[in-house]
């Protein structure tokens, strides 16, 4: 299911990664995914009953094509 937020509402949601940048529905892979995803860092923020879960704990970190975190290992 798409996630359907206020368009205001995703106009000043943004990363809370130091970059801050704004957020785009769905993820690179299922654009109707119930999540949020960076722009700059590509981190998947998951989508809770209509509310956005904006805690870097929470987030799924993007991979590599091999696989690997983008981070590291």
């Amino acid at each position: 299911m798409a996630v359907t937020l206020d368009a205001q509402l995703l106009e000043i949601l943004a990363c809370p990664s130091p970059d801050h940048a704004p957020l785009r529905t769905g993820t690179a892979a299922d654009p109707e995914a119930d999540a949020l995803t960076c722009t700059e860092c590509g981190r998947v923020y998951p989508v809770r009953d209509g509310i956005p879960v904006l805690l870097l704990d929470e987030a799924t970190e993007p991979t590599t094509p091999d696989g690997a975190h983008a981070d590291g290992p």
